[in-house]
């Protein structure tokens, strides 16, 4: 099988060849592998990972991709009554990260734009990104080439509702307004669905394999809100998104990301469509064989590797042990890509590392 032929077949929990790869180097770790095997090539291509990422411009942590949609006209005094960092970052929808100490690393700090509006009428003139006007052919040679090569094209799509939307407001004032079911929570809600609809919809006609969507709906021991709040609010709009990609295609891989504690949530999104959770965070009370337990007939996984505890704590054996561990869960069938739940941060050691991607290699399916 091809990366790409493997990995899909994993996740259809239809069987696999061999037990694939995956991880993501923060800027530290990417300038010690480049120290270690030189920088010809990024880390991905080196380890061979099978999938191809290929970043939506409405993700809201990338870099704003230039012309993809048309110049706006934004009255920063009017969205910022503090003046923003001279090396702040604005992204495609003038949402600023504003750098911090140097002890802060490659973290920043987010300033909200909507937080100081105060009527409906504020909020629909604000200057929206208009995704579409927007030309989603020029990803068409990243897909076309991910499959040439045999790997799978996979569209980062997460922030995709709540996340913006909070970013946008402040977390306080949306949850506020939703609770008071406002009219401008509810303009906000259905105006980044719609765009993001849209850009899924898109990507579908592209060809693509896997879709990540996602929202931080989950906290270190609890959910981020109750279940009448997210089945209100987030639910039925995340199943629109999903229903907009598989209209096209319905043979397309919808991952969903949510860190923290997102048990309660499973059923619901199943039933919203999800294929693959994301990252089943065990430190946040996300047992995975518990998990696979309940739900491993109807739904595929993709991490379980702490990043607050296995790898940057644990020894290379503990790191190897742990992931024959999970891979054995889930059985020859299939069903879990093994790999650590998030960006591994400057004090995981690179012994842990490469232990990882060993069990990998020797995993016998």
């Amino acid at each position: 099988m091809t990366p790409r032929e493997n990995l899909i077949s994993l996740y259809n929990r239809t069987g696999y060849e061999y037990a694939p790869v995956y991880f993501v180097l923060c800027p530290s770790l990417i300038t010690e592998f480049e120290k270690r095997y030189g920088n010809t090539v990024s880390y991905r291509d080196f380890f061979n990972f099978p999938v191809k990422l290929i970043s939506d411009p409405g993700f809201s942590w990338d870099e704003v991709r230039p012309g993809f949609v048309p110049e706006r006209e934004f009255e920063w005094d009017k969205y910022y009554t503090e003046p923003l960092h001279p090396k702040a970052r604005v992204d495609i929808w003038g949402i600023a990260h504003e750098p911090g100490s140097k002890d802060c690393v490659h973290m920043t700090l987010m300033r909200h734009p909507l937080e100081n509006l105060q009527t409906l009428k504020e909020l629909e003139e604000y200057p929206w990104p208009d995704f579409y006007q927007s030309d989603f052919s020029v990803f068409k040679p990243e897909i076309e080439g991910a499959h040439a090569n045999g790997y799978a094209a996979h569209v980062w799509m997460e922030c995709t509702i709540w996340e913006v939307a909070w970013y946008l407001r402040r977390m306080e004032i949306l949850m506020t307004e939703m609770m008071m079911e406002d009219e401008k929570a509810y303009f906000l809600f259905d105006k980044i669905t719609e765009l993001a609809c849209h850009r899924a919809r898109e990507f579908a006609k592209l060809g693509i394999d896997i879709l990540a969507l996602g929202d931080d709906i989950g906290m270190q021991s609890s959910t981020i809100m109750d279940h009448d709040l997210y089945r209100a609010w987030i639910k039925p709009r995340l199943t629109k998104v999903i229903e907009a990609a598989k209209s096209v295609n319905p043979d397309i891989i919808i991952q969903y990301h949510s860190c923290g504690f997102a048990k309660p949530f499973i059923p619901d999104l199943i039933e919203a469509g999800i294929d693959v959770l994301n990252p089943v965070q065990p430190e946040a009370c996300m047992d995975f064989g518990e998990i696979h337990r309940e739900y491993g007939n109807h739904l595929s996984f993709n991490g379980t590797l702490g990043t607050q505890t296995t790898m940057p704590f644990a020894t290379p054996k503990q790191v190897k042990e742990l992931t024959t561990k999970n891979l054995g869960i889930a059985g020859k069938k299939g069903g879990l890509l093994c790999c650590p739940t998030h960006m591994l941060e400057p004090e995981v050691p690179w012994e842990n590392i490469e232990a990882y991607m060993e069990a990998c290699r020797e995993f016998k399916v």
